[in-house]
């Protein structure tokens, strides 16, 4: 991009837009650009890794389509670009969530005016406020997805065991978690790509799979259960690089 919509401060990198990098668009700025391949060298397989989870997201809301939900929350969502929610399930209710003001505002102008998908600027670690203002756009009597797509890992432990909680409590039966959630692989270089996270909009907080396991306790898992992204219902189970581990995904179904 070359120009910033009205708010957005081009020169401190985001990391929805680093993300956005990652997958290969176009809404990212030098800032973003420089961050990025600072990871980049450290994890050469992070836009491999981001192309997966995008994958991943892809299958796991046309099975939440398949399953009847119409109600879909994405949470910690970043920019709705490169083949986002709204797009796979066009016919369903989306709401964006994300608590960054740079993220929000873009997204709104990436967005326009569109039927049934909002972009809603909240914290999900305030929780009860979170709830509240999603109150007036979806309707928690009926099953409602919380997507949980690479954000995890950005909020600490109390709060993020906290939050997943309090959503599994104020959604009907039938509704769903999905969830996707770095791991570290690489305790060597690990320390390096935590020191520029700090230096963008939001810090890391990786966990092991069993941490991660634990957000979806409440939830009966889809099989086939918490898995690496490619190994999630691939769409061709012997494509090249189902068996690498970028980190751990799971959908997850209230009963």
């Amino acid at each position: 991009m070359d120009n910033a919509p009205e708010g957005v401060d081009p020169n401190v990198p985001n990391v929805a837009r680093m993300y956005d990098y990652f997958l290969d668009g176009k809404d990212n700025f030098a800032a973003d650009r420089a961050a990025a391949e600072q990871i980049l060298q450290t994890f050469p397989h992070t836009k491999e890794g981001a192309r997966a989870n995008r994958a991943f997201l892809r299958r796991a809301v046309r099975h939440l389509v398949d399953q009847g939900v119409r109600q879909i929350v994405d949470l910690g969502a970043g920019l709705p670009t490169q083949g986002n929610t709204h797009e796979i399930a066009p016919e369903a209710r989306v709401v964006y969530v994300d608590y960054d003001s740079v993220v929000c505002v873009h997204g709104r102008a990436l967005l326009a005016r569109r039927d049934n998908v909002d972009f809603l600027q909240a914290d999900v670690r305030e929780p009860e406020a979170l709830l509240d203002k999603l109150g007036t756009m979806v309707n928690f009597e009926q099953p409602v997805a919380f997507l949980m797509l690479a954000i995890l890992h950005f909020i600490p432990d109390d709060d993020a065991y906290d939050v997943v909680t309090r959503l599994r409590e104020a959604s009907a039966p039938g509704s769903y978690l999905v969830i996707s959630h770095a791991v570290d692989s690489t305790p060597d270089t690990t320390p390096q790509a935590l020191e520029i996270y700090r230096k963008a909009t939001a810090a890391l907080n990786l966990r092991t799979r069993d941490e991660v396991l634990r957000f979806f306790e409440g939830y009966e898992l889809a099989e086939p259960g918490l898995t690496y992204p490619n190994g999630w219902r691939p769409e061709d189970p012997d494509a090249p690089g189902n068996g690498i581990t970028f980190g751990y995904v799971g959908v997850g179904r209230k009963p």
